[in-house]
C-alpha cells in the first residue's frame, strides 16, 4: 500500500496522520508535543514513528512553529495595491506584521524594521501606471540594511529596474507577476506561489527550529497555506461556499471559500483592491488561552454578553470547559465579524475586505476547544450572530474537523488529488 505522512508541526503540538492513497482513508492519528526547545525533528519523528507506517510512506509536512511566516508588505495606496498585498499575504499562510503604504521614509523604515518581517512583498502601481513609487520603495529598502528576502509583484513595466535596484544591494529578489494588473483585478496565485517558494527557502532553515536541512527540506508549506488549499479543495467539491473558524490559544483563524459573484467581478459595485474568493483572515488579538484577555477586551468592545466568572490569567481561575467554550464562542463571534465586514485602514476611512458569506452553506469549525466538545456550542453561537454588521448563513451544515483532515489533504492536493478528495468526503 502506498501511503502518505501529513505532518503540521505547529507551535504547541506536531500532529501527524497517515493517508491511503489510493483510497484516501486515514488509518491511522497521533499527537506530539511539538519539540521547538531542541530540534523539531525529536518530536516530529516521534509522531512518524507512532503511526507504524511503511519505509515507503511519502512525508509531507507543514509548519507553523516558531510564529510561521512574518511577512511585511509595501505598497502604493492604503485602499488599493497595499490592501492588495495585505489579503495576498494572508492567504498565503502569513502572519502579516507590517502595512506601509506610499513612499517609504525613515519613519516607516522603522516600522518596518521593528516589525521583523521574514519577508517583505513589494507591490505597487497596476502594469503600464505609475511606477515611481515602487522604485523608490525599492531604494529605500535596499539601503536601510534590511537583508531580508523580497517578493517582487508590482507594476510590470518597472519590475525588471526595481530587481536590479535590489539586488546590486545583494538582497534576494524573487519576481513574479503584478498581484494587481489592473484597478479591481486581482490575481494572487503567482505572488502566492512566490511567497510560499521564499517561505521554504528562506524562512524554514533561517528560525532555526532544527540543526541540520532535513526539516527544511521537509516542509511543503505554512499551515495557514495548507489549510487554505484544504479549504479550496473542499470548495471545488461541494460546489458551495465553505466558512472555517479556527480557534487557538493565542490567535483565531478565519477562512472562506466563496462562488464568483459575476456581477461583483465585472459590475460597479467591484473592489478596487479586487476581490479575493479564496480568503483568509488572522486575528491576533482573539484567543482562549494567552489570548483570552484580548478576546473579552474584543468581546466587551462589540457588546456581546459574557459570563461573569472567566478563566483569565488575572484573576488565576483554573480553565474549565465551560469557561474554554465561553471564549471560544466570543473569539469565533469576534473573528467571523471581522472577516465578514473587513477593515479599516485608518480613522474615517471606509471598510475594505469585507466578505459576503450568505450563500456559505458549510461551516466547519476547528481548534482543541471545538474538537472536546465545544463545536456545536460554539458554530451555533457564530450562526445565530445577527448583531454584527454581517449577514449569516442561512441553511448552513456544521461540522467539526476532528481529525485535522483540511491541513493533511490540503498537503496532499497538489500530488494526490483524488485522494484529498476522498479524504475531505469523511469530514
Amino acid at each position: 500500500m502506498t501511503a502518505a505522512v501529513c505532518v503540521d508541526v505547529g507551535s504547541t503540538y506536531t500532529k501527524a496522520c497517515r493517508v491511503d492513497l489510493s483510497t484516501g482513508e486515514m488509518t491511522g492519528r497521533v499527537e506530539v508535543p511539538t519539540t521547538a526547545a531542541s530540534d523539531v525533528l525529536e518530536g516530529l519523528d516521534a509522531a512518524v514513528a507512532a503511526l507504524r507506517g511503511s519505509r515507503t510512506d511519502v512525508p509531507y509536512v507543514c509548519s507553523s512553529a516558531g510564529g510561521g511566516l512574518r511577512l511585511a508588505v509595501v505598497g502604493y495606496e492604503s485602499l488599493v495595491t497595499a490592501e492588495a498585498g495585505h489579503r495576498v499575504g494572508l492567504s498565503a499562510g502569513a502572519q502579516v506584521v507590517q502595512v506601509a503604504a506610499g513612499p517609504l521614509d525613515g519613519r516607516k523604515v522603522t516600522a518596518l524594521r521593528e516589525s521583523r518581517p521574514d519577508v517583505i512583498l513589494l507591490v505597487g502601481g497596476t502594469d503600464g501606471g505609475d511606477a515611481s513609487v515602487l522604485l523608490h520603495n525599492a531604494r529605500r529598502i535596499s539601503t536601510s540594511r534590511l537583508k531580508i528576502p523580497v517578493v517582487l509583484a508590482g507594476n510590470a513595466d518597472a519590475r525588471d529596474e526595481a530587481a536590479f535596484i535590489l539586488k546590486n544591494r545583494e538582497i534576494s529578489v524573487t519576481e513574479t507577476t503584478n498581484l494587481l494588473p489592473k484597478i479591481g483585478v486581482l490575481d494572487p496565485g503567482p505572488a502566492r506561489a512566490a511567497i510560499r517558494e521564499v517561505f521554504l527557502k528562506h524562512v524554514i532553515g533561517g528560525k532555526k527550529l532544527s540543526r541540520g536541512g532535513r526539516f527544511a527540506g521537509l516542509v511543503r508549506a505554512a499551515t495557514p497555506d495548507a489549510v487554505l488549499a484544504g479549504v479550496e479543495l473542499l470548495a471545488d467539491l461541494t460546489g458551495t461556499g465553505v466558512l472555517v473558524v479556527d480557534v487557538g490559544g493565542a490567535t483565531t483563524d478565519v477562512y472562506s471559500a466563496l462562488v464568483p459573484d459575476a456581477e461583483l467581478i465585472s459590475g460597479p459595485r467591484r473592489d478596487v483592491a479586487g476581490t479575493l474568493w479564496r480568503s483568509r483572515t488572522v486575528e491576533g488579538d482573539l484567543g482562549v488561552a494567552v489570548g483570552a484577555p484580548g478576546t473579552v477586551a474584543a468581546a466587551t468592545a462589540e457588546k456581546l454578553a459574557l459570563p461573569e466568572k472567566l478563566a483569565l490569567p488575572e484573576t488565576g481561575q483554573p480553565p474549565t470547559p465551560e469557561s474554554d467554550r465561553d471564549l471560544a464562542a466570543a473569539a469565533a463571534v469576534v473573528a467571523l465579524r471581522r472577516h465578514a465586514r473587513g477593515h479599516s485602514p485608518g480613522p474615517g476611512q471606509p471598510r475594505t475586505g469585507g466578505r459576503d458569506l450568505r450563500e456559505v452553506r458549510l461551516v466547519v469549525g476547528s481548534g482543541g476547544v471545538l474538537r472536546h466538545g465545544g463545536g456545536p456550542y460554539v458554530l451555533e453561537a457564530v450562526l445565530a450572530d445577527t448583531a454584527g454588521g454581517w449577514a449569516a448563513p442561512t441553511g448552513a451544515r456544521t461540522v467539526v474537523d476532528q481529525r485535522y483532515v483540511l491541513a493533511a489533504a490540503g498537503l496532499l492536493a497538489i500530488d494526490h488529488r483524488d485522494a484529498a478528495t476522498r479524504l475531505l468526503n469523511t469530514l
